[in-house]
């Protein structure tokens, strides 16, 4: 993992504060501890680790899925380790649930200090079989953009009157890489990328911060449907959990990799070559029979390139 831009506080924090504490048996609490966290999609998958995460560092979860009892387990889990959420049922595609959900938070917890955008819906299929499926364009967009700006903006003004807020949004490395078969999906992510830098430039003197995590290939069930990603090299839920506990805590403007960061400066320098070799990998890498079929699409709380 590499962050860019991480803040001076942070490196100060982790490399002179945290390794000085230590050594007088006193460990820095986490900059989460006692902060009201909300974290979306945290019924499964990476939404869940988050949550889990987060309330382990001292942080208070607000956990939003759309299926309460799974957010009743998630709840329990985390109050049976000695951590403190709550568990709230949400479709985020509904602009009113979504209004009703912020009012409620507002009331019960006064604030929130910290937002995780993870909830989403991943779509890998080639053009040449969605020419009749705009629907698919329409309905990543409908929760990995509109649902997690819509939330964003109900929440920025309580942020910026009391001058802190970080808004963590979970995307994709394929917002770098660009890759075949990804056109419904990454456009939204991107859209949400480029959203996130817009938005932290006009915050910036409310001291309201975002980071883009852009997360690679995640084992959740998002990705069982393809066939090619059976035996590929995936993070856990919990590995990827702490990139975006880490994008917490430090709060870069984005988190990648290297592989990513190389093809996005690739795709700056070389363009004709790395479509070239993204039509040829194309090629190889047929679509799935889920995709070739009546299935093909996700939607639940991690991520795919």
């Amino acid at each position: 993992m590499t962050s860019l831009f991480t803040t001076p506080a942070a490196l100060v924090r982790r490399h002179l504060l945290a390794p000085a504490a230590a050594l007088v048996g006193q460990p820095l609490p986490s900059p989460i501890a006692d902060r009201v966290v909300l974290v979306t999609g945290a019924s499964s998958g990476v939404g869940e680790a988050t949550a889990k995460a987060v309330a382990a560092r001292g942080g208070i979860v607000i956990a939003v899925a759309r299926r309460q009892e799974h957010l009743d387990r998630v709840v329990a889990e985390i109050e049976a380790d000695g951590g403190t959420a709550f568990g709230i049922a949400c479709d985020l595609t509904d602009p009113g649930a979504t209004d009703a959900l912020v009012e409620g938070v507002l009331r019960e917890h006064d604030h929130v200090d910290m937002l995780v955008n993870n909830a989403g819906r991943s779509i890998r299929r080639s053009l040449a079989l969605s020419h009749d499926r705009i629907h698919d364009f329409e309905r990543t967009m409908a929760i990995n953009y509109f649902a997690p700006v819509r939330l964003t903006m109900a929440l920025l003004p309580s942020m910026r009157e009391r001058r802190f807020g970080h808004v963590v949004n979970v995307v994709t490395w394929g917002v770098q890489i660009k890759a075949p078969k990804f056109a419904a999906y990454i456009a939204s992510k991107a859209a949400l990328d480029t959203f996130a830098r817009i938005a932290g430039r006009e915050t910036w003197f409310d001291n309201v911060t975002f980071t883009n995590v852009r997360l690679s290939l995640v084992r959740t069930d998002m990705i069982v449907a393809t066939e090619a990603y059976r035996r590929a090299p995936a993070k856990t839920p919990g590995q990827a959990a702490e990139i975006v506990v880490r994008a917490l805590e430090d709060r870069p403007l984005t988190v990648g990799n290297l592989a990513s960061n190389a093809g996005e400066v690739l795709n700056i320098v070389a363009p004709r070559l790395t479509d070239l070799a993204m039509a040829a990998m194309n090629q190889r890498v047929p679509d799935s029979r889920a995709a070739r079929g009546a299935g093909g699409s996700r939607r639940t709380s991690a991520t795919t390139p």
